[in-house]
Formats: C-alpha cells, structure tokens, sequence
C-alpha cells in the first residue's frame, strides 16, 4: 500500500466516524431496537441543537399515533421537516428567535398531560438555541454573558454550569415545565467523556452544580465583575431549595467514542489502536501526545484519538485547530517518525474553525512539498494560517457540512520500514 492508498483509508475510516455520528442513522438505530409505544394521549416530540431537522425528521417515522412535533436549529440550518413546525435561532450567541422558540417550547410542555408522552432530541448547540432567561435576566444580559463565556477561556463544561442557573430550560427545567408526562431524551454528544449535564447544558438531566457553585467558578477565574448587573445581581442571592427533579430516561444514541469504535473495522491491515479518548488542550501538546504514540511503531498501526484541541490566537491567518494540529504533526513527524506515514485530524461536522475545511490530511511528504516550493510553513503557523500551508501541500480535508458533531477524531496510519 502507498502513500496514496493510506491516505484513501485514512479519509474512508473519518467518513465511517461521520457515518456512526449521523443522526438519522443514530435514532433510527435505538427506535428500530427500541420501538415506541404508543401514548395513552398524544406524543409531543421536541428537537433542539444543530443536528435537530435530521433527528427529528427520523423520528417522526417510529412515532406511534397522535403526534405534535417542533424544532429548534440554527438559522444556517433552515429546511423543511414534514408534520413539524421548525424554528430557527442564533448560534453560538443567541437571540430574539431562540428566545421565542424557548416560549413555544416551554408553552407546548405546559400543555402535556400525564397520559401523554414527550421524545426529547438533544444534540451540540441547545445551549445557545433556546434561551430561557430567568426572572429578572434579558435577553440583552444572556447575551452579553454568552460573548464573555466564550472568550473566558472556559471549558464547556463550566460554561453551561454558569448557564443553566439562568435558564429555565436548562439543567433539567425542560423535565419540570414537561412534568406530569414522562419523558424520553434521544441525546447527541458533543461534548468529551458524554456527561449528559453538560450536552445542551443538560435540558433533561440534574444540573452540573448549584448557583454557589458557579458564582465561585466565575470569581475564581476573574469572570464575575465582568458580567452584566443583573447577572451579578442573581448569583449573590441565596438559592432556594427546588423540588426533586422529575425522572426521565435518557438515552446516549451518538457520540465521539462511538464514532472511534466505528473507525476500528475494515483498516486493511493495520492494527487499530485508541490511544485517547480524550486529546484535548493546546495543539502543540496534542502533537507532542500523537508523535510520541507514534515512535518505536514495529508493525503497520493505525492509532485513533478522539476529542477537542485548543488553538492559542498569535496571528491573523485562516484556520482551525485540526487544520493547525495536522500542519504541525506534518512538521514534526518529518524529523521524528520513520517509514511512510499519514496523519488525518478532522471536525465531524465538516467545519474546522472560519474556514470551509473539516481539518487537514498530511503524510510524511507534506514538510518537503512545502519546502520545495519555497514555503515557510511554520512561519505560517506562527500566524495561525494552517489553512494557506494546507492548501500549498494539496492537503486540506474538505468535506462540506455533515450534519453531526460529536468533536473532532484523528487518525494516524505508520508503516513502519522494513528493517
């Protein structure tokens, strides 16, 4: 096999990740198991998040009986569902017509009643889709919140902590506004190691913590003073106790490690191995982990990662942090790994930072291609334009939209050299 040939493997085993994560795929996979009985009353089924049109459109076929269905996606995600009602809203900050989709929603689970039946489906992006401020919280102050979250530096996890104690949907307010009718939750992960309180911040499970909780988080990491008033404002009052949260059943259909388990069948000789499940942090450290894994290989080998990589902003080129984790694997490995080599790191949903690549796809000849014509690639790096070294090696990995995201997945192919 050939440099080539590794390279159509390696761009066969990201499609079979995308494919494991595909929406449709993942509910038609548990409801075809799973069917759905039919409600005493009427089902109510109720997607949020960016895969929200495929899930619930799939949806719609294994429900049994009376049927009200809404969705909320984003606006880049505008389509037509048959027998729903889809919205769309804002993303990643949210807006007027995600605060309007949350009113429906909230209105529609007010009117379930205990013979009925609610389908939740929950994938990445719920969290900004559907705000549901608090009393006493805007939509101005939400806002204003969300863009200092997201330039906080924060995880996911401890920005949607923040964000469910100002949020009725969120931390489980979508089970109090459903109670009495039971829910079921079909849950798309985005989010690294699958904590169901975290993904969509969590709309039918308990919280991540208290308002104590995140009020120290935020003072801790100098976030506090810079929110809005208002915000500040219902943090410092005592939390009262709430009411025990209704049960629901919720149910993990997608996610990353599902889609490494997928990229482990047909690789054509080399042995797979998952080395991480979760390879998250600065770039330049993920490149260190994947190099290293790589070294001292004595059969061909296929190593899998999983997870989400973190860029630090120096300059003012175009790019991701798969984009820029492939270019400095590519630099790396062409002084440290020996025998042919391809490395593939790549976003499941097609969309690698503000570009319209999913990630990059280089080999062990990515370094000299570049510098026979002439191309400084780590002066590229050096102002965050992996995307223009990309393209001068002919190694973008360009997918278009897929319709899912469970994070991001890499692949590295080493055949070692005969000795």
């Amino acid at each position: 096999m050939n440099i080539a040939d590794m390279r159509g493997l390696a761009r066969s085993m990201f499609d079979r990740a995308v494919e494991a994560a595909d929406p449709s795929l993942a509910v038609r996979r548990h409801l075809t198991a799973n069917p759905l009985a039919p409600a005493r009353g009427k089902w109510i089924v109720i997607a949020v998040g960016k895969a929200a049109p495929a899930m619930l459109r799939e949806a719609l076929r294994h429900v049994p009986g009376p049927v009200v269905a809404l969705g909320v996606t984003h606006h880049e995600n505008a389509q037509t569902v048959q027998g729903a009602r889809l919205l769309t809203a804002g993303h990643p900050v949210p807006d007027q017509a995600g605060q309007d989709a949350a009113r429906e929603i909230i209105d529609l689970l007010s009117r379930a009643g205990a013979n009925d039946h609610v389908l939740a489906l929950i994938s990445g992006g719920g969290s900004a889709l559907v705000p549901a401020p608090v009393t006493g919280i805007s939509l101005a102050n939400k806002q204003d919140t969300s863009r200092i979250l997201l330039e906080s530096g924060l995880d996911i996890n401890q920005m949607n902590l923040v964000r469910q104690q100002l949020s009725e949907l969120k931390g489980g307010g979508f089970l109090r506004h459903a109670a009495p009718a039971p829910v079921t939750a079909l849950i798309l992960s985005d989010v690294i190691g699958d904590d169901l309180r975290a993904i969509a911040s969590g709309p039918t499970v308990s919280p991540l913590g208290s308002r104590a909780d995140a009020m120290a988080l935020l003072q801790k990491t100098g976030v506090f003073d810079r929110l809005p008033q208002p915000v500040q404002d219902h943090f410092r009052q005592q939390e009262t106790a709430a009411p025990a949260l209704p049960s629901a059943r919720n149910v993990l259909v997608g996610s990353n490690g599902m889609s490494l388990e997928a990229m482990q069948t047909d690789t054509l000789g080399f042995a797979p191995r998952i080395v991480s499940r979760s390879l998250t942090g600065d770039v330049q450290d993920a490149t260190e982990t994947i190099v290293d894994a790589a070294q001292n290989i004595k059969q061909p080998t296929a190593l899998l990662f999983g997870g989400e990589t973190t860029v630090r902003i120096r300059g003012t080129g175009r790019g991701g942090r798969n984009q820029e984790l492939a270019m400095r694997v590519a630099l790396a490995g062409r002084d440290r790994l020996h025998g042919d080599w391809v490395f593939l790191s790549g976003g499941t949903d097609g969309r690698d930072g503000p570009t319209d690549a999913a990630g990059g796809l280089v080999d062990s000849g990515t370094a000299d291609r570049l510098a026979a014509a002439g191309i400084d690639a780590m002066a590229l790096l050096d102002n965050n334009d992996s995307y223009s070294a990309l393209t001068a090696a002919g190694d973008l990995l360009m997918t278009g939209a897929t319709g899912t995201n469970v994070a991001d997945v890499q692949v590295m192919l080493i055949r070692p050299h005969p000795m």
